[in-house]
């Protein structure tokens, strides 16, 4: 069943909290941040694309006017389309999480040399759904299903220390959430256990030999996931302007520092065919996002004309090396330990674009993202496949009044197909789009 999603919190200080999964595509993170970067394929590093560069480079927040304010409100449509099938026994599970709304805010005033301000974001995510009757419910009668988001409220600082070069950071207060609803074999379900005591020890004997066996904990809301965790995340940029024409600019993400995300007692559940079910906890150890360091120039070519590049570099490797959980049984006593091995490689990207003042109101925009696959085929697995490659990516920007503006954007990824060596083939494309209104005041 296709589904559309809210996927973010809401908290009072405006109703556009982004925290849910973003199905992002350089792995778990976003293409770009705002409709003007990813119309532009992605470029951050040295440029001037609003608020959203608190996300990115936050050193490019200083190009605002000084004595100004810029208010931004956005939303964006994530559109995966992704299947998973087995060729050999014409067996297809297309997954109903097609639609995904992601709001965004930000603003930030410049008085003298310091610019500062407020922004949420969501910063990334993955997740899937499939129905109950697919192939991935090993003939449970449940539905399986993942959704893991990040989201952040942002606090960013730029200061001008002379007329070329600007300095950037932010404090990012972060937060994490994910729902699961996995089948497995009992032998599968087995295979991935590191430790485990108690009764439940003992009853995972018997179930190793079920046809299957399942973890759940999931709330079905669109605003959150089951189990969830708060942490603090930081970065820091630098832009310097080498003349009047081009600007170069870099900045580096510190690796998230995210506490376990937990579920309630009882709130999640292992369960096996022939009526067996527990009830417990579910804790998700050290999960975290990774760091990037980022470089990028821009270069005004014409009046008309500005030209961009970047290259990312994203710290995959010491972030998802294993996925691992801990159960405690709140019913027969005792807990499990899972892993489930990632082993993702480190990820470079590129971005590319360019932005063309048609005339004194409208901006055209094209870029590409072009990027490797960080995971490993052997440890992709169906519910979360953030295999997507590369992006090519349109925008526009119209002057609506002497205040206001309108951009939006629209992403292409085309399908990236993959084969476990279980012979699942899982294919994974998506359409983007972007939507944004800024005011200046």
């Amino acid at each position: 069943m296709k589904a559309t999603r809210k996927l973010f919190y809401l908290t009072p200080l405006c109703a556009l909290l982004a925290a849910g999964a973003a199905h992002a595509t350089n792995g778990m993170l976003m293409e770009g941040y705002g409709p003007i970067s990813t119309g532009m394929g992605g470029v951050s590093q040295a440029i001037d694309h609003g608020n959203a560069g608190m996300a990115q480079n936050p050193a490019t927040l200083g190009m605002i006017a000084d004595g100004t304010a810029r208010l931004d409100v956005a939303f964006g449509i994530l559109g995966p389309d992704v299947t998973s099938s087995i060729p050999a026994y014409g067996m297809t599970a297309e997954s109903g999480g097609t639609s995904y709304l992601m709001p965004a805010f930000g603003y930030t005033r410049r008085s003298g040399a310091l610019t500062y301000g407020l922004g949420i974001f969501a910063q990334g995510g993955m997740g899937t759904e499939y129905e109950a009757n697919s192939f991935l419910a090993m003939g449970s009668g449940s539905a399986v299903r993942s959704e893991l988001g990040v989201g952040n409220v942002i606090l960013p600082v730029a200061y001008q220390v002379n007329p070329d070069l600007t300095v950037g950071a932010t404090l990012k207060f972060m937060w994490s959430s994910l729902d699961m609803r996995m089948a497995a074999s009992g032998a599968q379900l087995a295979g991935m256990v590191t430790d485990a005591s108690g009764n439940l020890a003992m009853a995972l004997g018997p179930l190793s030999g079920a046809p299957w066996a399942r973890i759940d904990f999931s709330d079905d809301s669109d605003f959150s996931g089951e189990a969830k965790s708060t942490g603090f995340g930081a970065a820091l940029g630098a832009t310097y302007k080498v003349n009047k024409d081009v600007m170069m600019g870099a900045s580096y993400q510190f690796k998230s520092s995210l506490g376990d995300m937990e579920t309630g007692n009882g709130d999640a559940s292992i369960s096996a065919i022939g009526g067996f079910i527990d009830h417990g906890k579910i804790t998700v150890l050290d999960f975290q996002m990774p760091s990037v360091f980022a470089v990028g120039a821009s270069w005004q070519a014409s009046p008309s004309l500005l030209l961009a590049a970047d290259l990312k570099y994203l710290g995959w490797a010491d972030a998802m090396e294993s996925f691992k959980m801990r159960y405690d049984s709140s019913g027969m006593g005792g807990s499990v330990s899972f892993a489930m091995p990632q082993n993702w490689e480190n990820q470079t990207v590129l971005n590319l674009g360019l932005a063309w003042k048609a005339n004194q109101a409208l901006t055209l925009r094209a870029g590409m993202n072009l990027a490797d696959n960080p995971i490993p085929d052997a440890y992709v697995n169906p519910l979360f496949p953030a295999t997507v490659k590369n992006h090519y990516t349109l925008g526009l920007g119209y002057q609506v009044s002497q205040a206001g503006d309108f951009n939006m954007s629209v992403t292409m990824a085309p399908d990236v197909t993959v084969t476990t060596p279980q012979g699942i083939e899982i294919s994974h494309g998506q359409t983007n789009w972007q939507f944004m209104y800024s005011h200046r005041f």
